[in-house]
C-alpha cells in the first residue's frame, strides 16, 4: 500500500513566514493553485481513503487534491500542526535570530526547545502521529492500494524524521515544501519512505521554516 502524505498548499501566513501551528489559517490563491496543478497530475492515482487535519488549509488541499473521487474525506485531530500556545502568528525571522525569543530552540537546536505556556513539544506531536498511522493507517493495509493524507509542515516532519531515524538535533534537515508529497510504503505491517518532498509543479516553496 502507498501512502501520499501531503503538506498543504500555501497560505498568507507562510508567505509572510509567520508560525500557524493550530491557528485556522485557509489556503490563499497561489496555495489553490498549486493544489489544483497537483491535483492535475495524481489524476493517475486512484485513492481508497483519505484523511485530513480539520485544519480548513489542509481540508481544502485535500479535497483539491481529491476532486471527483467518490470516497469521504476523514478528517483526524491528531493529524493538527505542532500547537505553539500564545507565540502562534510570531515570525520565524525574529526568534531564529534572538536567543532570547521563546522559540530560538524550536528552530535552531530543536533538542533543547521547550514549549512556551501553551504549546506542544516535538515529542507530543510525535505521539499523535503514531497513535493516528496505529489506529487508522495499518489496517488498511489489506484492504487500500492509495491512501491520502493531507497535514503540516513540523508534523509531517515529525513522521518523516521517526522513519529515517533522524535525530531531533536535525529535524529541520528534510525540506518540505507546500503541496509536497512524501510517498510512504506500507508492506507487512511495516512502513518505509520510498520517496521525499515530491511536488507536482514548477519550483517548490516555502521549503524551510
Amino acid at each position: 500500500m502507498k501512502i501520499y502524505l501531503f503538506r498543504h498548499g500555501e497560505t498568507d501566513w507562510n508567505k509572510a513566514r509567520r508560525l500557524q501551528g493550530q491557528s485556522d489559517i485557509p489556503l490563499n490563491a497561489f496555495g489553490r493553485e498549486l493544489a489544483v496543478k497537483t491535483a492535475e497530475a495524481l489524476q493517475h492515482v486512484s485513492f481508497d481513503a483519505a484523511f485530513s487535519s480539520p485544519l480548513c488549509r489542509a481540508t481544502e488541499t485535500a479535497r483539491i487534491l481529491l476532486g471527483t473521487r467518490s470516497i469521504p474525506l476523514i478528517t483526524d485531530c491528531r493529524l493538527m500542526e505542532i500547537n505553539f500556545g500564545d507565540c502562534e502568528g510570531w515570525g520565524f525571522d525574529e526568534a531564529k535570530k534572538d536567543p532570547a525569543h521563546p522559540l530560538y530552540c524550536f528552530f535552531r537546536q530543536p533538542q533543547a526547545y521547550i514549549p512556551p505556556a501553551g504549546a506542544e513539544t516535538f515529542q507530543d506531536a510525535h505521539n499523535r502521529s503514531k497513535a493516528f498511522f496505529t489506529e487508522k493507517i495499518l489496517p488498511l493495509e489489506e484492504q487500500c492500494k492509495n491512501v491520502l493524507i493531507v497535514a503540516h509542515g513540523a508534523f509531517n516532519r515529525c513522521v518523516l524524521n521517526a522513519l529515517a531515524e533522524i535525530s531531533l538535533e536535525d529535524f529541520w534537515n528534510i525540506e518540505l515544501p507546500n503541496c509536497a508529497a512524501s510517498i510512504l510504503s506500507l508492506e507487512n505491517g511495516n512502513i518505509s519512505i520510498l520517496e521525499k518532498s515530491k511536488v507536482y509543479y514548477g519550483s517548490p516553496v516555502n521549503g524551510s521554516p
